[in-house]
């Protein structure tokens, strides 16, 4: 029982820090898109909470590719019923709800998503020579597992075992570098910004 409540524990704990890092530098974004949708700053408060307690109901998180349109999806949602649950609102408002979402990526965030992407080119570069290769033709050129299977002579298991591979080993350099950065940062914080 102690094992399944440390689980638990653990996976909260990581749920948590999903949404810290991936979906509350959004929240700013979300709330702009429902000003401009009229709604007002205390229902506003109220969606956002309710999405933020819908995200901590999820078992895990693997199957969102990205954050900030799953948050999104999840407040539109959410404001889209509580208009529908009101007694007189103009069928108008609920059409206009969606035209007002405006998903272009800001300068920054366009950067930060080059930078990123390189960066992830750059890990992938320091796989081995095999899983190199077949990570790139999966996830960078988006080959199927059966045309890459087919092109280097193997099974399409022996395929889905190196990107899984390779995935996972991105994940611990990822998660390695953000943790150095993060102490880098704490360490400079500390030394009052003097390294």
């Amino acid at each position: 029982m102690r094992a399944d409540g440390e689980e638990i524990r653990e996976r909260r704990l990581a749920l948590a820090k999903w949404v810290a890092r991936e979906v509350l530098p959004h929240e700013h974004r979300v709330r702009q898109w429902l000003r401009r949708s009229g709604t007002m700053a205390e229902d506003a408060d109220d969606i956002i909470q309710e999405a933020y307690c819908r995200l901590a109901m999820l078992e895990d998180v693997d199957h969102i590719d990205n954050a900030y349109a799953y948050f999104f999806s999840v407040v539109r949602n959410l404001l889209v019923r509580r208009l529908k649950r009101q007694r007189i609102v103009p069928l108008e408002i609920i059409a206009e709800v969606d035209a007002l979402h405006d998903d272009r990526p800001s300068p920054e965030q366009m950067v930060a998503g080059r930078m990123a992407y390189a960066r992830a080119l750059e890990m992938i570069a320091h796989l081995p020579e095999r899983c190199r290769r077949i990570v790139h033709l999966r996830k960078i050129d988006g080959w199927s597992q059966r045309r890459i299977a087919e092109h280097l002579g193997t099974t399409e298991k022996a395929v889905e075992k190196q990107v899984w591979l390779g995935v996972r080993a991105l994940r611990e350099a990822w998660s390695r570098a953000e943790q150095d950065a993060d102490e880098r940062v704490t360490t400079t914080e500390r030394h009052g910004g003097r390294h």
